[in-house]
C-alpha cells in the first residue's frame, strides 16, 4: 500500500532481471516508472529524484554508494530505497531487498489497471547538456503503439532470443522490454556490454536480436580471437544514436549480422523512423549498401508522419536530398509532454510537429538522412558543413575506430571544421 496510483517509481540498475520485471510491477501497481542512467553523478541523480518527486528508488547494489550521496544532496525528503541484489538471498536489515519483496507478494493481487490509454507509464529524463535534463512522460498509449510498431518492422516472429546489449534505462530499451514479452521472447541480461559476453551470450543462448548504438560496433569488430566465436546464425541488429559509419555497418554484416538502422529520440517513445530494406538495393556493393543503411529511414508505423522543414516558415524542404532542414515528426506515440514544463512542451510541438534538433535532408525515395544536430552545424564562410559528412570520410580511412568533428573559432572563416 505504499505506492499508490501515479506515484513515480525509479529504478537504478543495469540490464539484470530485477530491471526488466519492473517494467511490468511499476505498470500493474498503477505507478509511473523512472528508469535512470547509471552513468550518472550524484547531483544528476538527486536532480532526477527531486524533480520527478519519485517515491521509491530500487537501488543496484553496485549503484548503492551513488544512490546514497545523492540522497544526502537532496533538499527535500529522499526516497524510500530497495536494493537489488544478484543473490536472491541476500538481506539487508536497514534497506530491504527486492527479493524480499518479491517472496512476501500477494499472489492474488489484482493489477491496477490504466483508467485512460494516455494515462502515464513511464517517465525518462533527457541529458542535459546546457541545462537540466527534461522529464519526459509516456502514456500507455505510445508504449503500446511503439511496441507495435517496432516489431512490425523488425518482422519480429514468435519466441525471439533477445540480447540485452541496449540499456533498458534508456527510452525503456526502445520499448523492447515490453515488445519482446508481446511475443513471448527470452531475455538474454548482461551487466556488462563487453565482447566476449556478446559473443558467449549469442551462441550459449542461441541469440536472435539484439540492438545498440555504433559504438558497440567497435566492441564487435575490435573483440580479441580469444573472445569471437562462430555464430550459430545470423543475428538481427538494430542500431541507433549517433549515425553508424557505412565501414562499420559493412564489416559487422560481413561478421555475421543483419544491420537495420533507426532514428529516435527520447521524446519519440523509442524508434521513429527506421531504414526499410529495398530488395533493389541487394545487388549494390557493400560500400553502396553500408551507405544505404545508414539514412535515417521513413516513420514507423506508431507516427502519423515525418518531414524535414524550415523551421522558421515550416514549410517542407525540397526532397533532392541535398536541401537542409529541420526533421519533425507527429503522431500519438510521442510523449505526452514534458513533466511540469509547459512552455518546453509548447515549443517542442510548435506547429504541430514534433522539432527533433536535428538537421537533414529528405531523398526522392522519401528517406530522411541525417545531416547533424542544428547545434552542431559548422558554419563556415557563411557555409553550412556537416560534422557527420566529415566524420563519414573520416571513417572511410582503415586506421581511424572512431572520429568527432566540432567548429573550432577560425580569424577568417569564423569556424572551421577540427577532427
Amino acid at each position: 500500500n505504499y505506492v499508490t496510483r501515479g506515484d513515480v517509481v525509479s529504478v537504478l540498475a543495469p540490464n539484470v532481471p530485477a530491471q526488466y520485471e519492473m517494467h511490468f510491477a511499476v505498470p500493474m501497481a498503477g505507478a509511473v516508472l523512472n528508469t535512470i542512467n547509471t552513468r550518472l553523478d550524484a547531483r544528476s541523480l538527486a536532480a532526477i529524484l527531486k524533480h520527478s518527486e519519485a517515491k521509491v528508488l530500487f537501488v543496484d547494489y553496485q549503484s548503492l554508494s551513488l544512490a546514497t550521496d545523492a540522497a544526502r544532496m537532496m533538499q527535500t525528503r529522499a526516497p524510500r530505497m530497495v536494493l537489488i541484489h544478484d543473490d536472491p538471498h541476500h538481506r539487508d536489515a536497514e534497506l530491504g531487498t527486492y527479493e524480499d519483496l518479491v517472496r512476501g507478494g500477494d499472489p492474488s493481487f489484482r493489477p491496477v489497471m490504466p483508467q485512460d490509454e494516455w494515462d502515464s507509464i513511464a517517465l525518462n529524463y533527457t541529458s542535459g547538456t546546457t541545462s537540466a535534463p527534461k522529464g519526459v512522460v509516456y502514456s500507455h498509449r505510445g508504449a503500446y503503439l511503439s511496441s507495435l510498431a517496432i516489431l512490425l518492422l523488425w518482422e519480429m516472429g514468435p519466441e525471439p532470443v533477445y540480447l540485452w546489449t541496449l540499456p533498458m534505462f534508456h527510452c525503456n530499451g526502445w520499448t523492447f522490454t515490453w515488445a519482446v514479452a508481446a511475443r513471448g521472447g527470452t531475455n538474454v541480461c548482461i551487466r556488462n556490454t563487453s565482447a566476449s559476453e556478446i559473443f558467449t551470450s549469442i551462441t550459449r543462448h542461441g541469440v536472435t536480436h539484439l540492438c545498440c548504438a555504433p559504438i558497440v560496433f567497435n566492441i564487435i569488430l575490435n573483440a580479441d580471437p580469444h573472445e569471437r566465436q562462430p555464430l550459430p546464425r545470423r543475428v538481427h541488429v538494430l542500431t541507433g544514436g549517433a549515425p553508424p559509419p557505412p565501414t562499420a555497418v559493412s564489416l559487422v554484416e560481413a561478421a555475421g549480422f543483419n544491420v537495420t538502422h533507426a532514428y529516435g529520440l527520447t521524446e519519440a517513445t523509442g524508434p521513429a523512423l527506421a531504414c526499410e530494406w529495398k530488395r533493389e538495393w541487394n545487388g549494390l556493393s557493400a560500400s553502396e549498401r553500408g551507405s544505404l543503411k545508414g539514412r535515417q529511414g521513413v516513420a514507423v508505423l506508431s507516427l502519423d508522419g515525418v518531414d524535414v522543414k524550415h523551421p522558421e516558415t515550416m514549410s517542407s524542404v525540397r526532397r533532392d536530398g541535398e536541401s537542409m532542414g529541420e526533421i519533425m515528426v507527429r503522431g500519438s506515440g510521442l510523449m505526452k509532454g514534458y513533466l511540469r514544463d509547459t512552455s518546453g512542451t509548447a515549443d517542442a510541438f510548435a506547429g504541430g510537429w514534433f522539432h527533433t534538433g536535428d538537421v537533414g535532408v529528405i531523398h526522392p525515395d522519401g528517406y530522411v538522412e541525417i545531416k547533424d544536430r542544428s547545434k552542431d552545424v559548422i558554419i563556415s564562410g557563411g557555409e553550412n558543413i556537416s560534422s557527420v559528412e566529415v566524420e563519414t570520410v573520416l571513417y572511410s580511412h582503415p586506421l581511424v575506430t572512431e572520429a568527432a568533428v566540432v567548429a573550432m573559432p577560425h580569424p577568417h572563416w569564423g569556424e572551421t571544421p577540427c577532427a
